[in-house]
Protein backbone atom coordinates (compact mmCIF):
# COMPACT_ATOMS: atom_id res chain seq x y z
CA UNK A 1 0.00 0.00 0.00
CA UNK A 2 1.58 3.07 -0.90
CA UNK A 3 0.61 6.18 1.25
CA UNK A 4 0.98 9.65 -0.96
CA UNK A 5 2.62 12.65 1.19
CA UNK A 6 -0.63 14.20 1.68
CA UNK A 7 -2.33 11.31 3.33
CA UNK A 8 0.69 10.76 5.51
CA UNK A 9 0.75 14.73 6.44
CA UNK A 10 -3.31 14.26 7.19
CA UNK A 11 -2.39 11.05 9.19
CA UNK A 12 0.12 12.89 11.02
CA UNK A 13 -2.14 16.29 11.82
CA UNK A 14 -4.75 13.86 12.91
CA UNK A 15 -2.56 12.04 14.94
CA UNK A 16 -1.03 15.09 16.83
CA UNK A 17 -4.63 16.85 17.13
CA UNK A 18 -5.30 13.45 19.05
CA UNK A 19 -2.55 13.63 21.27
CA UNK A 20 -2.75 17.31 22.03
CA UNK A 21 -6.63 17.30 23.00
CA UNK A 22 -5.28 14.23 25.37
CA UNK A 23 -2.68 16.16 27.17
CA UNK A 24 -4.64 19.53 27.08
CA UNK A 25 -7.58 17.45 29.35
CA UNK A 26 -4.98 15.47 31.09
CA UNK A 27 -4.91 18.94 33.74
CA UNK A 28 -6.62 21.95 33.32
CA UNK A 29 -4.45 25.12 32.61
CA UNK A 30 -6.25 26.95 35.48
CA UNK A 31 -5.72 23.50 37.79
CA UNK A 32 -1.60 23.26 37.34
CA UNK A 33 0.01 25.21 39.83
CA UNK A 34 1.16 25.31 43.65
CA UNK A 35 -1.01 25.39 46.02
CA UNK A 36 -1.14 26.22 49.32
CA UNK A 37 -3.61 24.06 52.08
CA UNK A 38 -6.18 26.80 53.80
CA UNK A 39 -8.09 24.00 55.34
CA UNK A 40 -8.57 19.88 56.36
CA UNK A 41 -12.06 19.73 57.52
CA UNK A 42 -14.47 17.39 58.00
CA UNK A 43 -18.44 17.53 57.60
CA UNK A 44 -20.16 15.35 60.88
CA UNK A 45 -23.05 13.94 59.46
CA UNK A 46 -24.92 16.85 61.66
CA UNK A 47 -24.06 19.38 58.89
CA UNK A 48 -21.46 20.59 61.22
CA UNK A 49 -17.89 21.10 60.16
CA UNK A 50 -14.60 20.49 62.93
CA UNK A 51 -11.09 20.20 61.82
CA UNK A 52 -9.47 16.75 60.60
CA UNK A 53 -6.18 17.81 61.08
CA UNK A 54 -5.90 19.81 63.92
CA UNK A 55 -6.02 23.37 64.75
CA UNK A 56 -3.26 24.84 62.14
CA UNK A 57 -3.22 22.38 59.18
CA UNK A 58 -0.52 22.67 55.80
CA UNK A 59 -0.05 21.23 53.08
CA UNK A 60 1.20 21.68 49.57
CA UNK A 61 -0.42 20.66 46.15
CA UNK A 62 1.69 20.51 43.07
CA UNK A 63 -0.24 19.95 39.52
CA UNK A 64 2.17 20.34 36.77
CA UNK A 65 0.68 21.25 32.93
CA UNK A 66 0.36 17.57 32.22
CA UNK A 67 -1.32 16.12 35.11
CA UNK A 68 1.11 14.90 37.22
CA UNK A 69 0.72 15.62 41.36
CA UNK A 70 2.13 15.62 44.47
CA UNK A 71 -0.14 16.39 47.98
CA UNK A 72 0.97 16.65 51.53
CA UNK A 73 -1.63 17.33 54.10
CA UNK A 74 0.02 17.62 57.96
CA UNK A 75 -1.35 18.18 61.45
CA UNK A 76 0.60 21.56 62.21
CA UNK A 77 0.80 20.25 65.94
CA UNK A 78 1.64 16.53 65.49
CA UNK A 79 4.06 15.28 68.02
CA UNK A 80 7.57 15.26 67.67
CA UNK A 81 9.76 12.21 68.63
CA UNK A 82 11.20 12.89 71.81
CA UNK A 83 14.22 10.85 70.67
CA UNK A 84 15.04 12.30 67.54
CA UNK A 85 14.76 8.44 65.72
CA UNK A 86 12.18 7.95 63.76
CA UNK A 87 12.88 4.13 64.66
CA UNK A 88 12.81 4.87 68.22
CA UNK A 89 9.28 6.34 68.00
CA UNK A 90 6.97 5.39 70.79
CA UNK A 91 3.36 3.94 69.96
CA UNK A 92 2.10 7.23 70.57
CA UNK A 93 4.93 9.25 67.92
CA UNK A 94 4.16 6.81 65.69
CA UNK A 95 0.26 7.07 65.54
CA UNK A 96 0.46 11.00 65.47
CA UNK A 97 2.95 11.05 62.27
CA UNK A 98 0.45 8.48 60.74
CA UNK A 99 -2.68 10.03 61.55
CA UNK A 100 -1.37 13.51 61.27
CA UNK A 101 -0.67 13.24 57.65
CA UNK A 102 -1.84 12.42 53.94
CA UNK A 103 0.48 11.84 51.05
CA UNK A 104 0.05 11.06 47.57
CA UNK A 105 1.09 11.48 44.23
CA UNK A 106 0.41 10.46 40.97
CA UNK A 107 -2.03 12.19 38.07
CA UNK A 108 -4.99 14.28 38.42
CA UNK A 109 -7.43 14.95 35.86
CA UNK A 110 -11.39 16.81 35.39
CA UNK A 111 -13.85 14.61 33.99
CA UNK A 112 -15.92 17.85 33.14
CA UNK A 113 -19.23 15.91 32.85
CA UNK A 114 -19.29 14.37 36.43
CA UNK A 115 -17.30 17.44 37.49
CA UNK A 116 -15.05 15.54 39.15
CA UNK A 117 -11.24 15.75 39.91
CA UNK A 118 -10.02 12.58 39.22
CA UNK A 119 -6.68 11.53 41.13
CA UNK A 120 -5.11 8.18 39.57
CA UNK A 121 -3.05 7.70 42.76
CA UNK A 122 0.65 5.91 41.91
CA UNK A 123 2.29 6.55 45.72
CA UNK A 124 0.81 7.20 49.22
CA UNK A 125 1.46 7.36 52.83
CA UNK A 126 -1.30 5.24 53.08
CA UNK A 127 -0.37 2.05 50.81
CA UNK A 128 -4.33 0.83 50.25
CA UNK A 129 -4.20 3.85 48.33
CA UNK A 130 -1.86 3.23 45.51
CA UNK A 131 -3.18 2.19 42.42
CA UNK A 132 -6.17 3.47 43.54
CA UNK A 133 -8.78 6.13 41.14
CA UNK A 134 -10.12 8.32 43.54
CA UNK A 135 -12.98 10.70 42.58
CA UNK A 136 -13.94 14.20 44.37
CA UNK A 137 -16.81 16.93 43.36
CA UNK A 138 -14.85 20.24 43.54
CA UNK A 139 -14.69 24.04 43.08
CA UNK A 140 -12.82 25.81 41.40
CA UNK A 141 -11.77 29.12 40.84
CA UNK A 142 -9.12 31.15 39.75
CA UNK A 143 -7.48 31.06 43.26
CA UNK A 144 -8.91 28.61 45.10
CA UNK A 145 -9.98 24.79 44.51
CA UNK A 146 -11.75 23.02 46.85
CA UNK A 147 -13.23 19.18 47.46
CA UNK A 148 -14.40 16.67 49.51
CA UNK A 149 -14.14 13.02 49.61
CA UNK A 150 -17.07 11.17 48.25
CA UNK A 151 -17.08 8.18 50.51
CA UNK A 152 -18.04 8.65 54.06
CA UNK A 153 -15.84 7.42 56.85
CA UNK A 154 -17.09 4.80 59.38
CA UNK A 155 -18.26 7.81 62.06
CA UNK A 156 -20.28 9.62 58.64
CA UNK A 157 -17.91 12.50 58.33
CA UNK A 158 -16.46 13.63 55.02
CA UNK A 159 -13.08 14.84 54.95
CA UNK A 160 -12.90 18.12 52.59
CA UNK A 161 -9.70 20.19 51.90
CA UNK A 162 -9.44 23.61 50.39
CA UNK A 163 -5.95 25.07 48.77
CA UNK A 164 -5.32 28.43 47.65
CA UNK A 165 -3.15 29.12 44.82
CA UNK A 166 0.12 30.75 45.03
CA UNK A 167 1.23 33.68 42.78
Amino acid sequence: MRLTLKACLGAGLALASALSTTVATAAEPALAGTWTLTAADRLKPDGARARDYGEHPKGRLIIDAQGRYSLQIFDGDRPRVASGDKRTATPEENAGAVLGSSTHYGTVAIDAAAHALVFRIEGASFANWEGTEQRRKYVLTADSLSYQVPTPRPDGSIPISEWRRER
